[in-house]
């Protein structure tokens, strides 16, 4: 349990050729006698020929299929096809590459995939193509021609989780049948069949959706004309058909798939016989309550006029033949007619190809369609006609220095401006290429043609965290909470505005604007530019004046344009739409401010506003005045061009935020200076030169012969991913073979081996030696470079042939570091493999380095690494072989590179280390019964009569509680593994004792307070199992893991909420059937108590709370740099915030934070507070590091700005001195500043992010400046894609370059003991003497998948299983965390208070600790209407805003407002509906990623209590992180939050702590032997 596995994916880029059966013809009929246009011989013939099988999802199932999924109402489908043997194309490349599991059979596809299989298997298909068989793409409805196939994902029916993994299987099939449902759901479904399975299609491949549209949109179109026809949809049979097609046009006008106008109609019509077709179909259904479909006369004119369409287009039809459909007899069953009535196969070919060419040529046109005459034309205002609206002409200033946008994104050649990255913009300001500043008004709000109007902007960066603006009363107030803290972004200018737009409400509005490069949506704008602003803003204020004023009429459309004006002349002055009383004035402003009106006109939902009389007036009365009118341009992909911003001109200025690049040492310098290229500091020029002429120095010293410069070999490129430099050809020069007399044995045999072959130490190959601990290069087919292979050892078979064992050595491009790594080192694996000397392509120079580990040691490694670089940079220039070096193991399975063993390398004793390694794994699968059948051995572990086991909650079909999942809380149905006692083991007679299939296992169920209820899941002890004497027979293959039960009392105790014991306890009899607890009788048999030695005395004495007599009993070694606990390792804990991962580590008792850095002020007083032995340092680490390695002398090792110099100097002496020194650390961990890395923070490409990235220099030069035993680096999930996974990817680099052994990997929090979502990466380093700490076993049950990491080309790690299937716990709640927080309101500032209540849960009692008063139980202050949004919100799982009801509601100042925020409706599309926002948490779920600035319109926006009308408070958001109630935050609550939000969760630390402590324990031990 717990181990990491590697996960493969083929290559699927193009469907494989694959062995397929060829499947007889079948055609599918009803046992009914009805008379039909087929005579009953005809059908005889047919079902002798092929029995009828009966089929999930036909006309006579349908509804009572036995799954929880609704399967409305399916129509019947074609089933006219042809066998054909199958050939896939291998140059089809129409399978995109999806890293999952693939096979090649349908039926292990589904036996791999879960689901409803009864009557038959029902699965989900997505990512899907149909193809004929040679593998090329066909339209759905060329199954009525040519035998179809799938290629394509496999789901379960029902969604498990967000991330689901599937199956794939390509090239199955063939489709035998497809149908349509969802009729009274009103949305389709398709469904296609083979022999085996029904598919559900949910979602094509991204190639293949081009030609699927089609079949959908006529999908569509049936259950749309459904709708309108059907009395129990609330339609009306009796339509004629000119009604019913405009109703099909309006409703479908909306399909993005369509043209506007009358093309839908004319698509409805040409589709109209296949309509009628799938409609009449559903008359046999046996709950229709409607009029027959066939009865009705609409569909009857809708099935002419298809018929009549057909003809126009010149397509010949056969006589009472629809080309939309195949012939049905009277049941609505499609038969193979061969009666001349239905098409022929070269009618039907012609007939779907000639309708897909018409909608492809449709969808070209709709690309380049216009819209009405408002949106083809755009009327643009004069400058002259609004400047008495604006301020006296003023010109941009600002001594900010500021960043070209285009440094800032991604360059990409073409974009469509809807997918362009999308910031917020404050402190803003807009002016023109004089600087001067320029209305917005006067940049069309749409693209034009010929634009003679260029604006630019410079403002703040950040990301866009959804709040606005609001209208009220500030008009530059936030709609969010009423603390607002400085925004903290990037200074930036922007290329040319192309478009604005405005979003908005009547207390909302939102205004963006859009470059090339990226949308903007505005915040606040600066001083300098607000009374620019404050027209556009008041011009919307009146927009939505006028639009409250139409909606309040009862027939809008009749209020003209000089009624508007006459009513808007007549608002008060305290009306925040008031212009004038005088309507010449009103009018005025109206006109000339048009476009903005315009604008809010046409995004409001309501049609008959849109087209009111008062729009076209506004129009007309625009164009009277002689406005300029441009073209609107198409929708059109834009591509960037140079940034002409005058503010690029212009000099650099001081710049009031200056960033600090890193202070790094060399070597990290020289790793990662081809990437970053401001890695040295610009305001000390030289320093690079100067390091390259030091290094060049140091060269000619150790070369007294070298005659002219030779600078450091150049990396290869990062900044654009770039193939590896080939060796150079010297090394590909291969020799030719020759016969096998050209190889022979250098000397005698040295031994034999176990199997009597002849081991020799060395041989002969066509003149050169290949000798044991050497290497050879062997061709290898799938690549241009050779394979390199190490030899172990060399034999002779009995056939006198002449062997090599090798083991496989990588290139380093061939591992996680890809191109990063140096062309020159390979590394060892543990792939080996015999192959014959003659293979052998020539030998290879690879040198085995261990340089000697330590600080003290570094600049003599580093004198010896650069002399080796200037020894290959000369070969290199000669022509000469490449010479590699090898330092580490690589092992991608466990994700790590671990330190060669060199003592089991090359031995020649016919023993491999890695066999060795492969055998121990393949004894992990051997099974035994022993003699006695009281035992046996399953994946390495022994199990005994009366053992306690683990085992899936599925194989107990009877407890269905909790099948039922909820979307908005993720682990809501999820179950922990059913513990039960092993009673008996059962063997068949003679039957093998090794073989798992035949031999079953009898248990006694143990059931879990949550088997009985959720309130006694809250209320009872995570660990208390109950007995019972219900007895099951299970499979061997059932059994997940092993565990004990034992009386309570025997358990060990614990404080935390991490559990890393696989041990519960048992002291009550649970009879199911009664649903009795009772007693547990003193009889009954658990497991017994373990003596385990006490190890809590050293921590509890560091607390300061160790017992009397307890001090003696830590033993203490005394070094020349100070004191340390054995086995407890000095630790500096950097960017170390509140003290997250210190506390867990701590905890753990594998370290002692004795050194803390941290930058911002309220987070080091935090970490004081909570860990008051540390020495903890408020400053920037560049300044630290700096300062402690001029206080050593390594000055000239140091790269650093002068700026850091002069901080650094300023230190007092005290805190010099108090700094560490290498040597004292034994342990440095941290997690670099994580905003340029973080999803959750969308402003992720900005420089001042990228500055942020270079900490992770300064942190490994920590690494390698003070080269402590342990190295733990934290970071977010995105870590390892950043920048194209080359962050990352550098990491590893520099840490294996030190000599570090490595490992990495992602982990999930909420399966350590936290009810939180969150996805943290790691990087764990030992020193080459340590023992590298494996990964934690994740405990609990949680919805997420496995979290991996890609390696190299399509391998994937995880560091844990997902235990989204199960898990020895349950999930930790919502209510388990913060069930027992007594009731706080909006705003709560009280910093302590009473708990008023005892703990309930078991996460209580142990978060609770000690203490005794309730600190930081307090919460942000929202604004009144948010207050009054909050209270509306049902107290229900998932509610969010979309549960609001759309009405208005009156603030204290009188003013009505709407209750749902108007751009949330209006933006929904374009925002994946605004989920979460002003959402509630779910008590029995889990709270979302803990963020630093929890608002309901934020990127977390389910931020509600469960029960109470409020934010989460600060104690509850810790709760959530798993920090105890006593830990103490510090600052104001916008402070504490951040804190929060920012740490690492202290049981998911403690779980690496165990590890770390492990791996500290087997190195004592290996050191005691």
């Amino acid at each position: 349990m717990g181990t990491a596995r590697l996960l493969d994916s083929e290559e699927s880029g193009a469907v494989k050729p694959t062995e397929m059966k060829k499947k007889g013809k079948q055609a599918k009929v009803k046992a009914t006698a009805e008379a039909s246009d087929v005579t009953m011989e005809d059908k005889t013939k047919v079902a002798k020929s092929t029995k009828p099988k009966p089929k999930r999802g036909r006309l006579n199932n349908t509804e009572n299929a036995p799954v929880s999924r609704k399967m409305p109402k399916r129509a019947a489908s074609c089933t006219d096809f042809k066998t054909k043997s199958v050939r896939l194309s291998e140059k089809s490349s129409t399978i995109e590459n999806k890293k999952v599991k693939v096979v090649e059979e349908e039926i292990a596809a589904l036996s791999l995939v879960p689901g409803p299989d009864d009557p038959r298997p029902n699965r989900r298909l997505t990512d899907f193509i149909f193809h004929d068989a040679d593998g090329n793409p066909q339209p759905v409805e060329m199954l009525e021609v040519d035998d179809l196939f799938i290629s394509g994902l496999i789901l379960p029916l029902e969604k498990t989780s967000e991330k689901e993994t599937g199956v794939r299987c390509e090239g199955f099939g063939r489709i035998e049948d497809w149908s349509i449902s969802g009729y009274e759901d009103g949305s389709p479904v398709i469904w296609v069949s083979t022999e085996l399975a029904d598919y559900d299609c949910v979602k094509p491949s991204g190639s293949y959706k081009k030609l699927f549209d089609l079949f959908q949109e006529k999908a569509n179109a049936c259950i749309e004309v459904y709708k309108r026809l059907s009395k129990s949809s609330g339609g009306n049979p009796d339509l004629s058909l000119d009604e019913l097609l405009a109703a099909l046009v309006r409703s479908l006008s909306g399909s993005k798939n369509f043209p506007h106008g009358a093309s839908i109609r004319d698509l409805i019509v040409s589709w109209g016989g296949f309509i009628f077709d799938q409609l009449v179909s559903l008359d046999e259904m046996p709950e229709g309550a409607d009029r027959a479909f066939v009865e009705l006369p609409v569909l009857a004119a809708l099935r002419d006029e298809s018929k009549k369409h057909e003809a126009c287009v010149g397509v010949k039809i056969p006589s009472g033949a629809s080309l939309n459909a195949p012939l049905k007899i009277g049941d609505g069953e499609k038969v193979n007619n061969s009666n001349g009535g239905d098409e022929d196969e070269d009618m039907k070919l012609a007939r779907v190809l000639q309708e897909n060419e018409n909608w492809q040529s449709l969808k070209q046109k709709k690309r380049g369609r216009q819209g009405n005459s408002s949106s083809k034309l755009y009327i643009q205002i004069n400058e002259d006609e609004i400047a008495n609206d604006y301020p006296l002409p003023a010109y941009y200033k600002s001594d900010i220095q500021e960043t070209d946008e285009y440094l800032i994104f991604d360059d990409s050649d073409t974009v469509d401006s809807d997918q362009l990255p999308r910031s917020m913009l404050h402190n803003w300001s807009l002016y023109n290429c004089d600087s001067r500043l320029i209305s917005l008004e006067l940049l069309p709000m749409k693209p034009c043609a010929d634009i003679d109007v260029t604006v630019f902007g410079s403002g703040t960066m950040t990301a866009d965290d959804g709040s606005g603006f609001c209208l009220d009363n500030d008009t530059s107030g936030s709609s969010g909470s009423t603390d607002q803290l400085n925004e903290d972004g990037i200074p930036i200018y922007l290329s040319a505005i192309k478009e604005w737009m405005i979003e908005f409400g009547s207390s909302m509005v939102f205004i963006s604007i859009r470059t090339d490069m990226a949308w903007y949506r505005l915040g606040k704008p600066s001083k300098q530019y607000a009374p620019w602003y404050q027209t556009v803003l008041k011009t919307a204020r009146l927009a939505i004046a006028i639009i409250t004023l139409l909606k309040e009429q009862t027939r809008a459309s009749k209020l003209s344009f000089s009624e508007v004006i006459k009513r808007l002349s007549e608002f008060e002055k305290s009306n925040p739409a008031h212009i004038s009383s005088n309507p010449a004035i009103v009018e005025r402003y109206v006109v000339v401010h048009g476009q903005i009106i315009l604008q809010q006109f046409a995004e409001f939902p309501d049609d008959t506003i849109r087209r009111c009389a008062f729009v076209s007036g506004l129009e007309d009365k625009m164009e009277q005045r002689h406005h300029t009118k441009w073209l609107v341009k198409k929708k059109a992909i834009l591509t960037k061009a140079e940034n002409m911003n005058p503010r690029a001109a212009m000099g650099p200025v001081v710049s009031k935020r200056k960033a600090m690049p890193a202070t790094t040492t060399r070597l990290i310098n020289r790793i990662w200076g081809e990437f970053y290229s401001n890695y040295s500091p610009e305001v000390k020029e030289g320093d690079l030169i100067n390091v390259k002429k030091d290094d060049e120095e140091e060269e000619q010293e150790l070369e007294e012969n070298e005659n002219e410069d030779c600078e450091e070999p150049e990396e290869e490129s990062i900044t654009l991913p770039q193939e590896s430099e080939k060796p150079n050809s010297a090394t590909k020069q291969k020799k030719t073979k020759s016969s096998k007399t050209d190889i022979s044995w250098v000397g005698k045999s040295i031994g034999k081996m176990p199997g009597g072959k002849n081991l020799y130490k060395s041989a002969v190959i066509r003149g050169e030696v290949v000798a044991l601990g050497g290497s050879v290069a062997v061709e290898n087919p799938k690549s241009d470079d050779d394979s390199i292979y190490y030899v172990e050892y060399l034999f002779e078979d009995s056939d006198s042939r002449k062997f090599v064992h090798g083991r496989l050595m990588l290139r380093g491009k061939e591992t996680v570091l890809g191109d990063i790594a140096s062309e020159r080192e390979v590394y060892l694996t543990n792939d080996c493999l015999d192959f014959e000397l003659d293979d052998v392509i020539q030998t290879v120079v690879v040198q085995t380095r261990t340089l000697p580990w330590g600080h003290q040691h570094r600049k003599a490694n580093a004198s010896f690494d650069k002399a080796d670089r200037a020894k290959a940079e000369e070969r290199k220039n000669k022509g000469l072989p490449v010479e590699f070096y090898c330092r580490s193991l690589y092992w991608p399975e466990r994700g790590a590179f671990f330190s060669l063993k060199t003592d089991k390398m090359g031995l020649g004793n016919g023993m491999c280390d890695s066999c060795g390694i492969m055998e121990d794994e393949n004894k992990k699968e051997v099974f035994e019964v022993n003699e006695s059948k009281t035992g046996f051995m399953y994946m390495a572990t022994k199990y005994d009569v009366d053992d306690f086991v683990y085992v899936g909650s599925y194989h107990f079909e009877s407890d269905e509680r909790g099948n039922e999942t909820h979307k908005g809380g993720r682990n809501v149905g999820l179950k922990a593994y059913v513990i039960c006692q092993l009673m008996k083991i059962e063997t068949p007679k003679n039957s093998k004792l090794n073989d798992p299939d035949s031999v079953m296992l009898q248990v006694r169920r143990f059931y879990r307070p949550e088997d009985l209820s959720l309130d006694k899941a809250y209320r009872s002890d995570i660990q208390e199992v109950y007995y019972s004497e219900e007895v099951h027979k299970l499979e061997v293959s059932a059994i997940e893991g092993k565990c004990e039960v034992r009386r309570k009392k025997d358990l060990s105790s614990q404080d935390t909420t991490y559990i890393f014991d696989h041990v519960f306890f048992c002291e009550r009899l649970y009879d199911p059937k009664k649903g009795s607890l009772k007693q547990l009788p003193v009889n009954i048999k658990l497991s017994p108590p373990k003596e385990t030695p006490a190890n809590e005395a050293a921590i509890r004495k560091r607390k300061g709370k160790s017992k009397e007599g307890e001090n003696d009993d830590v033993e203490m070694t005394e070094t020349k740099e100070g004191f340390t606990s054995k086995n407890i390792l000095a630790t500096l804990d950097i960017f170390a915030g509140c003290g997250g991962l210190s506390e867990g580590l701590t905890k753990a008792g594998a370290s002692v934070t004795k050194w803390a850095i941290e930058y911002e002020e309220p987070a080091g007083d935090a970490f004081r507070l909570n860990h008051p032995e540390a020495l903890a340092f408020v400053n920037n680490c560049n300044v630290i590091l700096k300062a402690i390695m001029a206080a050593c002398g390594d000055v000239d090792d140091c790269i650093s700005t002068t700026e850091a110099d002069e901080q650094a100097a300023k230190l007092d002496e005290d805190m010099i001195k108090n700094l560490p020194r290498p040597g004292q650390i034994d342990f440095i961990n941290g997690g670099p500043p994580c905003q340029g890395f973080s999803g959750m923070n969308r402003f992720n490409q900005s420089t001042w992010s990228k500055v942020q990235c270079e900490m992770i220099l300064a942190f490994l030069s920590f690494a390698e400046y003070f080269r402590p035993k342990y190295f733990l680096l934290e970071n977010v999930r995105n870590f390892v894609s950043f920048n194209k996974g080359q962050t990352f990817r550098l990491a590893l680099a520099s840490l294996l370059e030190m000599g570090y052994q490595v490992r990495f990997g992602i982990l999930e929090a909420g399966a350590f003991g936290v009810s939180q979502s969150r996805k943290r990466a790691f990087i764990w380093a030992a020193s080459p003497e340590e023992i590298l700490p494996e990964w934690p076993e994740p405990m609990h049950v949680f919805a997420s998948p496995e979290l991996r990491v890609s390696l190299n080309g399509n391998s994937q790690y995880a560091a844990a299983r997902s235990t989204a299937s199960g898990a020895p716990f349950r999930a930790i709640t919502v209510r388990d965390t913060i069930g027992d927080l007594p009731p706080v309101g909006n705003g709560a500032s009280n910093p302590t208070i009473e708990y008023k209540n005892e703990p309930v849960s078991w996460f209580q009692k142990r978060i609770r600790g000690d203490a005794s008063v309730l600190t930081d139980h307090i919460s942000k202050e929202m604004n009144e209407l948010n207050v009054i949004r909050c209270q509306r919100i049902p107290k229900r799982p998932g509610a969010d805003w979309r549960d609001l009801p759309a009405e208005k509601v009156k603030l204290s100042t009188g003013q009505m407002v709407d209750l749902i925020p108007w751009c949330l409706p209006n933006t929904a599309k374009r925002h994946n509906q605004w989920k979460g926002l002003y959402g509630r948490l779910d008590w029995e779920g889990n709270f979302p990623t803990s963020i630093t600035d929890p608002q309901p319109m934020g990127k977390v926006g389910m931020c509600f209590h469960p029960d109470q009308d409020r934010i989460l408070t600060v104690r509850e958001c810790a709760r959530s992180q798993g920090f105890p109630d006593g830990y103490k935050f510090s600052g104001n609550i916008q402070h504490k939050h951040k804190q929060i939000g920012n740490a690492v969760p202290p049981p998911l630390a403690y779980a690496l702590g165990r590890k770390l402590k492990e791996a500290l324990e087997i190195k004592q031990k290996q050191l005691s032997k």
